[in-house]
């Protein structure tokens, strides 16, 4: 197939391909099968084939992208089938999934009712982390989606007055919660208008002549994308994977066969592990990043500057990083095709297709450009994060960039509303009551009996924090539930603050590649097909090691470098 085929023009209604854009919009718009707290979109596994074959299929006849769909493996499908039957209700039965349900509920109220309540600890604090308890485990075995959760949790937390109406909605008025949510719309810009697949062409074009070269192009183009999309789950459905999956079945490296070794495994694998450093470089790449942020301030740990402290901090880590795990992968998942001449010239192809730059493209380049330098200089001039994106949003609303009905139809943005609101009100009362600090200072009280010292207990907390992510299948969940307390018993401990709560929080993000359930943009890439199982969880199990080991050497030299400690 000669380059020119390989990419697809900008379709319009007609053409038989859909973009990644229009499928992204099916795919969260349509009836969730298998929902997953991700890092804010919500994909569902057996929808990401038609994802993942959208957006650059070729062109030239329905009969192309029929066949390249005809490519997903049986493999898959038949892993997107089981996923599909685990996760549907009972025959008949229509609501919530019993056995989770009921487990869910089992364990808050064998924790309130069985367990003795330590003293220092009040009825209504024990109860409300009962409720508490009971609603991490609903996010882990999702006997409902995940807002759906919530709002039963919450609705538990106020009937039985464990915290009044105020109280448990108190998290909606948070700054952060709205810094998120006005994110997601920026993601919806760079949806619609094409620029975020401008950008990854760019990359392609200039990196693509050799495999390693392409991997490296598009690692660093998710890098540049990162900040203004706050989903690795966007960024990977979107706009990496139908690229990815593309550029591999041109090169006759197709999903669920052996051919998947030419190209397709390695590029897959090289993303998926890449994407973990790319979302804990800027803290707005990842939404779990702003909930780490203020669950820190609700235990007295205040960051200033909290954006450039945060890139400040994951700079030398993130970005050695991103430069070993494509030639580790290169090493360890070696593709048979080392060349890949046809690829620029296939950009340059697509990039002529979609012609110069729109209007509305300009105005999205210009208004993330200007809410970064916001972001950056905000609190020398006095303009909040959440503000910059609020003038920014206005920009884009004003413009006709983005309609009203565009936000409003953005489900992803207004279920992390409702649920991260919900979780971060609980926390907050959590913390409010002195449980947090009670089991805290237990532990943390033991760690200094041991005499270990605080830098021990640091590296300590750190594996445990990071390992413990195994039993989750969200990185917000896992936030929700643990952030706080691993915080509070480095703090009880000696750790300085600062150190302590961005290391969870850079932690949050390495975790999100040990798995395919730990995180929507594994979803994603597992759905593709490229990659087995078994390959999934031995190259996750190897890179936690080399993830932490990078972040722990580098990164501990470079905050000291900086004064963390």
């Amino acid at each position: 197939m000669q380059a020119p085929q390989l990419l697809q023009h900008r379709s319009s209604a007609f053409h038989p391909c859909r973009s990644a854009a229009a499928t992204i919009k099916l795919v969260l718009h349509r009836p969730r099968v298998a929902p997953r707290a991700t890092q804010s979109a919500f994909v569902s596994h057996g929808a990401l084939h038609l994802l993942s074959s959208a957006g650059w299929c070729a062109s030239r006849s329905q009969k192309r992208c029929t066949n390249a769909q005809r490519h997903v493996p049986q493999a898959a499908a038949t892993s997107g089938a089981a996923v599909a039957d685990a996760a549907a209700p009972a025959p008949g039965w229509p609501g919530a999934k019993p056995v989770p349900l009921l487990i869910s509920i089992a364990i808050g109220v064998a924790l309130r009712f069985l367990v003795p309540i330590p003293s220092g600890i009040t009825v209504q604090a024990w109860t409300l982390l009962s409720i508490f308890v009971s609603t991490i485990t609903g996010l882990v075995l999702e006997p409902l989606p995940t807002g759906a959760w919530a709002f039963l949790s919450v609705t538990a937390a106020v009937f039985t007055k464990t915290l009044t109406f105020s109280q448990a909605f108190s998290a909606f008025c948070n700054d952060v919660i709205w810094l998120i949510v006005v994110s997601f719309f920026f993601a919806k810009g760079f949806e619609k208008t094409g620029l975020g697949e401008r950008v990854a062409t760019l990359f392609v074009k200039a990196f693509g002549k050799s495999t390693l070269g392409l991997a490296y192009g598009l690692a660093f183009a998710e890098g540049l994308i990162a900040p203004a999309m706050p989903s690795t789950t966007a960024r990977a459905g979107g706009i990496f994977m139908p690229i990815m999956k593309s550029l591999s079945e041109t090169s006759g490296s197709l999903p669920g066969t052996e051919s998947a070794n030419k190209l397709g495994k390695f590029l897959v694998q090289a993303q998926f592990q890449g994407s973990v450093h790319t979302s804990a470089l800027f803290l707005t790449a990842a939404a779990q990043n702003l909930l780490c942020l203020k669950l820190a301030t609700e235990m007295g740990v205040v960051i200033a500057s909290p954006w450039v402290t945060w890139l400040k901090g994951a700079f030398a880590p993130a970005l050695v990083g991103l430069l070993v795990t494509p030639f580790i992968m290169y090493k360890l998942c070696p593709p048979e095709i080392k060349n890949t001449p046809e690829a620029p010239a296939a950009a340059a192809e697509r990039l002529q297709k979609m012609g110069p730059m729109s209007r509305d493209e300009k105005i999205m380049l210009g208004t993330m450009a200007f809410a970064v330098v916001l972001w950056v200089t905000g609190d020398a001039i006095g303009v909040s994060s959440v503000v910059a994106a609020m003038l920014g949003l206005s920009v884009l609303l004003v413009t006709g960039v983005l309609k009203w009905k565009d936000c409003l139809n953005y489900p992803p943005a207004w279920d992390t509303l409702f649920w991260f609101a919900v979780l971060v009100g609980m926390s907050g009362q959590l913390n409010s009551l002195g449980v947090i600090k009670y089991f805290a200072d237990v532990v943390g009280g033991k760690l200094v009996a041991m005499n270990m010292g605080w830098p021990a207990v640091f590296g300590l907390l750190n594996v445990a924090y990071f390992l413990l992510h195994y039993m989750f299948a969200s990185q917000t969940a896992h936030v929700g539930a643990l952030y706080s307390a691993f915080l509070a018993m480095m703090l009880s401990a000696g750790v300085p603050g600062m150190l302590a709560a961005l290391s969870l929080a850079y932690c949050s993000n390495l975790f999100g590649s040990v798995t395919h359930y730990g995180s929507g943009q594994g979803a994603v890439y597992y759905g593709a097909g490229y990659v087995s199982l078994k390959e999934i969880f031995s190259m996750g199990a190897l890179m936690a090691v080399i993830n932490l080991t990078i972040w722990g050497v580098v990164g501990a030299a470079w905050w000291k470098v900086l004064g963390f400690y």
